[in-house]
């Protein structure tokens, strides 16, 4: 194998960028070609959630009862819009052929390796210089009813026998917890997990691979990517044609307008969440708080509390939706208190890589020289900094790691 001494990576997110900071780390001189600019997808306003404990396949049993529920009923978590779409319906098809149990333990085994890593590699950012803060917290998990929470423990009882070290204990009837609501009768807490501020963190892993450096090109629209004699060449809108040994696609919800070219046929479908933050009265709310039958997550941020959910089959381009965001307020509404859910700031709208199969796309493709980095779902942010060393790893050396061996882009 070639040694690898120049890259390009594609896409300036989490997963990019923590791609391109392995590079160096190897040695490789990198650019790095972002259509918009650093964190500009969904790296910016997602719930920041280290969550390895939780990074589950988004494809369950449940989605059987809930998802024709949800089709019914506009203001559900679950958004399909009603129109022709053939290519998105047939996404759902083939996403919902993996809502059965033997596929949630699959795919829940091939997420284990990289699961358990995750923390690891972002502590390795961080003691490497990249000036941002990973906070170990509890999280506060709540629901309505008793019953509620049946399937998520079961969930969480599912990952750990997949091999995940999971932290879960019921808060004792009677104990309060503040700024929730006496409609949470049922209130859980996880431990072992994180949180970060997403658009600070992805900022500072930037201004690293800059310092480092890297060229960070913002308002480069990759047109195409193709295999050239002794490395990979990538078309830009307005700019030269870069070229280097090795190209990396990380383009998160636009993968596909790349990666088809490259012969990775595996549909990566939008799934837009939505954010907002809040304020709330007397002391913040200091500790991440999920409610799983709502599926809200909410997070510190700034000194307000970051409100999101909701997951959108929509293209990644289209406008925010603002009834998505009020059904999200609403949704939440009876289960705080002293949270002012009416005094949004910062609405936002960012599109999640999701799969049929609920795996990630990590990899070679049919190009030689030519790699993806996408298809994470919902888990980009936590599982980032992990593939972003394994895919450094197998650029560098030509070994696939272990934690990706079942995320094939040719799958």
């Amino acid at each position: 194998m070639a040694e690898t001494r120049t890259a390009t990576v594609v896409g300036a997110g989490m997963v990019g960028l923590a791609t391109a900071w392995h590079l160096q780390e190897r040695g490789v001189e990198v650019t790095v070609l972002d259509r918009h600019g650093v964190a500009s997808g969904a790296s910016w306003g997602n719930a920041g959630w280290l969550t390895p404990g939780l990074a589950m396949p988004l494809a369950d049993p449940s989605l059987w009862a809930y998802g024709l529920r949800a089709m019914l009923d506009p203001s559900a978590a679950l958004s399909v819009p009603f129109r022709f779409d053939g290519a998105l319906w047939a996404f759902l098809a083939r996403f919902m052929a993996h809502a059965t149990p033997d596929a949630w333990r699959h795919a829940m085994a091939a997420l284990t390796p990289i699961d358990r890593i995750a923390l690891d590699a972002y502590d390795e950012l961080e003691a490497g210089g990249v000036h941002a803060t990973s906070y170990p917290s509890r999280w506060v998990v709540g629901f309505e009813r008793e019953r509620e929470s049946r399937p998520f423990v079961d969930e969480l009882r599912g990952a750990a026998r997949a091999g995940q070290e999971i932290r879960l204990s019921r808060v004792p009837d009677g104990v309060r917890v503040p700024h929730l609501s006496r409609s949470v009768r049922s209130i859980w807490t996880l431990e072992g997990q994180r949180y970060i501020d997403p658009g600070s963190y992805v900022q500072a892993l930037a201004t690293s691979v800059s310092a480092r450096g890297a060229k960070v090109l913002s308002d480069a629209r990759v047109e195409s990517v193709r295999a050239v004699p002794g490395g990979a060449e990538v078309a830009v809108h307005g700019h030269d044609t870069v070229t280097s040994d090795a190209v990396v696609v990380a383009t998160g919800a636009w993968l596909p307008e790349l990666a088809r070219q490259l012969g990775v046929r595996t549909r990566v479908q939008a799934g837009r969440g939505y954010s907002f933050s809040v304020p709330v009265d007397g002391l913040p709310i200091d500790h991440p708080v999920y409610f799983p039958a709502r599926r809200v997550a909410c997070t510190p941020y700034q000194g307000r509390l970051r409100v999101a959910g909701t997951m959108e089959f929509r293209g990644p381009d289209e406008p925010l939706q603002p009834a998505r965001v009020r059904a999200i307020a609403s949704s939440v509404r009876d289960l705080f208190e002293g949270v002012d859910l009416d005094s949004r700031e910062d609405e936002w709208v960012g599109s999640r890589p999701v799969t049929p199969d609920g795996l990630p796309l990590v990899g070679r493709t049919a190009a030689p020289g030519v790699y993806v980095a996408g298809g994470h779902g919902m888990w980009g942010m936590v599982l980032g900094p992990a593939t972003g060393r394994a895919l450094a790893g197998l650029i560098t050396t030509g070994r696939t790691p272990e934690e990706i061996l079942p995320f094939d882009p040719l799958r």
